[in-house]
């Protein structure tokens, strides 16, 4: 009777296993795994949240290649990925190289502000700095730190007789395009004489490659300035100016003041999110208004039903429950307004001309 009774458990416990082996690996075999690619700004935000989603959608994984956000639009308009990530909105050029102007969705995923950070001995409190003298600065016209324009913003300051040193980014970057855009926004010379983008013509200084160049560069020279993403600057616990908003507030660069300038730009919004929202205005004084969006960009069309389905319920959940892993990373959450504008946009993805994401939208736990 025992014996019986042993090999019939066995029995139940081996078929058992069988049943979950076979579960597993009709699982796996249905699994999708999305492949994307481009910004490296994106990529400590996407590796943990689309880590979490996974844990609770197994059946979709996200493999996500931190390559610059030029690589990763190339790539999308080869279609060798299933998105792409960018700080910068595709220009008019590339998105007829993509397919024309309806072909590719530009989705605004997570936010970010640009430090100035610098190296002046003898301070004991941030720099105050406004968008015409960081211009000066930057063109060249401002030279030495106790120039009066800086001093007039910084009175009871002792600020040192020491010539600035400009450091600025040498390879092309999203940061770049941020803070020139800034610089465009309040200085016509510097729109007409240098211009915005992922890499200009500096009229001064010298270039170090990402952050982590140009903030060494600073380090190492007495009088330098730069400009960073808010993260590097924090986690290296660089000195940062306050910087003047639109409201008359010198502002700190941080996440809510990030927030706070992307929800004050999203009102006027154009229809297809391609923005840049640095040199935003507004009376909110927790405006920062050196910050930018940064952007998942995939096809409208998409050429494969069940991927295209996976990968716009992994964006809308993103834009959502997502951005609640952003915080502890130093990224800033997209305002609600942004949110639904992102979640509109989602849903004229398409494949076989009919829309993947329908149901309700995601719980949004995204600033209000």
């Amino acid at each position: 009777m025992f014996d019986w009774v042993r090999r019939t458990w066995a029995a139940a416990v081996i078929a058992a296993m069988v049943a979950a082996v076979t579960a597993f690996g009709a699982l796996a075999q249905d699994a999708i795994t999305l492949n994307g690619a481009g910004s490296s700004f994106d990529n400590p935000l996407f590796s943990k949240a689309f880590a979490e989603y996974t844990k609770t959608n197994p059946a979709v994984r996200v493999n996500y290649q931190s390559v610059g956000s030029g690589a990763g639009i190339k790539q999308l308009t080869q279609k060798t990925v299933d998105f792409g990530a960018t700080d910068a909105p595709m220009t008019d050029e590339q998105m007829q190289a993509a397919g024309g102007p309806d072909a590719i969705v530009h989705i605004p995923v997570t936010l970010g502000a640009v430090a100035i950070t610098y190296n002046v001995p003898g301070l004991d409190k941030p720099l105050d700095l406004d968008g015409p003298t960081l211009t000066d600065i930057f063109l060249g016209t401002i030279t030495n730190w106790n120039d009066p324009k800086i001093a007039a913003l910084n009175q009871g300051v002792t600020l040192p007789d020491l010539p600035i040193a400009i450091v600025h980014r040498s390879d092309g970057s999203g940061t770049t395009n941020i803070f020139t855009t800034y610089l465009a926004s309040v200085s016509s010379d510097w729109k007409d004489k240098v211009g915005v983008g992922l890499s200009v013509n500096w009229p001064v200084g010298i270039g170090g490659k990402g952050s982590e160049g140009v903030s060494g560069q600073v380090k190492q020279l007495p009088g330098g300035v730069g400009y960073v993403e808010l993260a590097y600057a924090t986690q290296n616990k660089l000195a940062v100016a306050n910087v003047k908003n639109s409201a008359g507030s010198f502002v700190a660069p941080s996440a809510a003041g990030a927030t706070a300038c992307a929800d004050a730009a999203a009102k006027s919004m154009p229809a297809d999110l391609r923005v840049m929202i640095a040199g935003c205005t507004g009376d909110d004084a927790a405006i920062y208004p050196i910050s930018g969006f940064s952007w998942v960009v995939l096809y409208t069309e998409q050429s494969d039903a069940a991927r295209g389905k996976a990968l716009v319920g992994v964006l809308d959940w993103l834009i959502h429950d997502g951005q609640q892993y952003g915080a502890d990373l130093d990224y800033a959450p997209l305002p609600a307004p942004v949110v639904d504008l992102a979640a509109a946009k989602l849903r004229t993805v398409t494949a076989n001309g009919q829309p993947l994401l329908t149901g309700s939208p995601a719980a949004a736990t995204s600033a209000s």
